[in-house]
């Protein structure tokens, strides 16, 4: 699992302004609404909510009921300056794992940037747990990075072991009772730039520029024109585009059955 105090503080002081956490954030947001509408008496939990810049995002759109979980002290400990509920656990053990405040499901599990860190026996077990978590007829929403081309020394500084393709999550969702029901891979406009920033970090990680051992992440926010810019393209490209097939990170929203007497009914 990934543990970095610095990578947190940095997270920590951008996720609110920078572009690539508020289209993130926005999506989320988006899906909740697109299935639940207005209502924001929602138990919605963040497993692995890094410094909590989500949890306080829907806190301030609302959300009363929300909970987060990570493996970090130290990403726990910012949660808490925000005055968020969160607990330390390792989600390696969420099967052992009991909220304080209720023992229903959760109407939404957020799991965003996470399933990097484990192998696919680990993370198999992992969907299913959150699956478990997940109220029949709720949402399971996460966020993961794509595509190895995009794989640079912003993966070594955060700890990513690993990236995704669609078909690389969905086959481990037989028996979770999941189901697809919108994914899309972002943002192809700046894929360009973002895979010309991958290969020059390759670059010059091959040419000793750049220490494997001291590597940088992309967690920083640029100026305040450029940071705007990027927003604004990566929203168009959200409503012109609503489905792209490539991108460095790729969104899913997975549903969970509904209860066989609902369904029979």
């Amino acid at each position: 699992m990934f543990d970095k105090k610095a990578e947190y503080e940095k997270m920590f002081r951008v996720e609110q302004q920078l572009w690539w956490y508020r289209i993130l954030h926005g999506r989320v947001l988006a899906a909740i609404q697109k299935r639940y509408g207005t209502r924001n008496d929602l138990r919605i939990l963040d497993a692995g909510c890094g410094t909590g810049g989500l949890l306080s995002y829907l806190r301030e759109r609302g959300y009363t009921q929300t909970q987060g979980l990570d493996g970090s002290a130290d990403a726990v400990a910012f949660c808490h300056e925000r005055g968020l509920r969160v607990e330390q656990l390792n989600l390696l053990y969420l099967d052992g794992w009991q909220p304080e405040t209720s023992t229903e499901a959760f109407d939404v599990v957020v799991c965003d940037d996470v399933f990097c860190y484990f192998n696919d026996e680990q993370l198999g077990k992992l969907i299913s747990e959150l699956a478990r978590r997940v109220k029949p007829g709720g949402l399971l929403v996460t966020n993961n990075n794509a595509f190895d081309v995009f794989r640079g020394s912003h993966d070594l500084a955060v700890g990513s072991t690993r990236r995704f393709v669609q078909a690389d999550i969905e086959r481990l969702l037989p028996g979770s009772r999941l189901h697809t029901r919108y994914t899309t891979y972002w943002s192809l406009l700046l894929s360009p730039l973002i895979l010309a920033v991958r290969q020059w970090q390759n670059w010059q990680l091959r040419r000793g520029w750049q220490s494997a051992e001291q590597p940088h992440s992309d967690v920083y926010l640029p100026p305040n024109w450029l940071n705007t810019l990027f927003y604004a393209l990566v929203r168009t490209e959200e409503t012109v585009l609503p489905r792209t097939p490539f991108g460095s990170s790729l969104f899913m929203v997975l549903k969970k059955e509904e209860n066989e007497s609902r369904q029979k009914a």
